[in-house]
């Protein structure tokens, strides 16, 4: 370690080719490591003397945040930090720093493009033709647009923008969001229950918390119309496996577009796959060539700020900021 280059970065994992974006940000102060090692095994072995942490998959316990001799900053490339415990992050005095906003606008048109994927049938008429059956019976019944109330869970940035994106499709728009202060008065806020039994279409866009967690479980799910739809591009712990299966199976609802999974990669063979009421993505939702840029400079520029005694943008548990080495700076 040079003394013009005194931090150790530690990149734990990632699937995005070239880190080009955070050698130009970090590159003047800090040594970075790049490791494709995301387990707790992994973390253990080449953590321990990061002063900063990049990670994709990492799963940081309380174990391995304990562990950890100098960090200051873990920060996620993405927008949900359930792979890491906050409360233990918190009790270290490390920040955890996400980056919310860099996929805002990818994610809703990936809502979007299911959503209307699911209305028109795409997904049969396409296997139909492919089959020789040039048939648009195969896309009965399809109600008009118009006539179709999407509800919306968790209206923050993506399903604000998600909604904004429908309203031109001349949709009923409803939403639940429990923290949400600015409303807007073109979407309609219900309750969960009255969301899933009114809905024809039902777009998930919730973090996973503990609260969270199988949110949309069999009970929720046969509260739907046997003609509803439900769309998940959020987390895939918000939807209870079994019970999505079930639910597709014996037709509790017409049909399901899932991007995520609770478990990814989505092992192969699995049953989920077999089912033509669904169309499964592999977590793609986020994904476009700017994206990633902006994705790696942020999560580059918070590291550094952290680094250099400042404040990330994003920081998943505030409380930290009380705590040392944090407590008064701003």
């Amino acid at each position: 370690m040079t003394a013009s280059k005194p931090h150790r970065v530690i990149i734990t994992d990632c699937d995005h080719g070239s880190i080009a974006p955070e050698q130009e940000i970090l590159g003047g102060i800090a040594e970075i490591e790049l490791h494709q090692q995301n387990d707790e095994a992994g973390l253990l072995s080449f953590c321990l003397d990061a002063d900063g942490i990049i990670t994709q998959y990492g799963r940081f316990s309380r174990r391995v945040l304990k562990a950890l001799r100098r960090c200051k900053v873990i920060c996620r490339y993405g927008v949900g930090v359930d792979t890491v415990d906050l409360a233990a992050a918190t009790e270290c005095g490390i920040i955890v720093a996400f980056v919310p906003d860099y996929c805002t606008d990818e994610v809703s048109n990936h809502a979007a493009a299911l959503i209307l994927a699911l209305h028109r049938h795409l997904f049969p008429l396409d296997r139909g033709v492919k089959a020789g059956n040039w048939n648009f019976r195969l896309a009965v019944p399809t109600a008009r647009l118009t006539e179709q109330t999407v509800g919306i869970v968790g209206l923050g940035r993506i399903g604000g923008m998600l909604a904004a994106k429908l309203r031109g499709f001349g949709m009923t728009l409803q939403a639940t969001d429990p923290y949400l202060r600015d409303w807007p008065d073109w979407v309609r806020r219900v309750s969960l229950d009255e969301l899933l039994a009114t809905s024809d279409i039902v777009s998930l866009h919730c973090p996973l918390t503990d609260k969270t967690h199988h949110l949309i479980d069999a009970a929720a799910l046969r509260k739907m119309k046997p003609s509803a739809y439900l769309v998940n591009t959020a987390r895939g712990g918000v939807v209870d496996p079994e019970a999505i299966l079930q639910a597709l199976r014996e037709k509790w609802i017409a049909g399901a577009a899932l991007d995520v999974q609770e478990v990814e990669p989505m092992p192969g063979g699995h049953p989920l796959a077999g089912l033509d009421n669904v169309i499964l993505a592999p977590h793609a939702g986020w994904y476009s060539e700017g994206s990633i840029v902006e994705l790696k400079r942020k999560v580059a520029t918070s590291v550094r700020r952290a680094l250099e005694g400042q404040i990330p943008a994003a920081v998943a548990n505030p409380e930290v900021l009380n705590r040392a080495p944090w407590a008064g700076v701003r």
